[in-house]
């Protein structure tokens, strides 16, 4: 997407540091932003998702639609239906094809001349 950066993640144990030098050495936004090498408002960001949910919430997985994927087994599931589909349709379609033109059926009017 133009414009928008994505979001680095970070370990968890960069955001506790970060947490700690707020809570336990004073430092400012700013100060910690500059000694830890963070965008600007990532500590704003992690503080507050602090302050709401604790420890836990800087675990939390990413957010977002997760990638789509599709099991192994179920893919080849769905493409052997796909396969057993195709195959009675081609049987049909050949068999409308034979019953179109008359072959394999006994249509000849043969007339006895004895």
């Amino acid at each position: 997407m133009a414009g928008k950066k994505e979001m680095k993640p970070y370990p968890k144990s960069v955001k506790l540091e970060a947490i700690r030098l707020f809570y336990e050495d004073g430092l400012t936004y700013r100060e910690i932003r500059e000694k830890l090498g963070l965008s600007k408002g990532r500590v704003k960001t992690w503080l507050h998702i602090y302050r709401e949910e604790g420890e836990a919430g800087l675990q939390k997985p990413r957010r977002g639609r997760p990638p789509k994927r599709e099991n192994t087994e179920v893919y080849i599931r769905r493409l052997e239906m796909e396969n057993d589909l195709l195959k009675k349709f081609h049987t049909e379609l050949r068999k409308e094809e034979f019953e179109k033109r008359n072959i394999g059926s006994s249509t000849n009017t043969e007339t006895d001349t004895e």
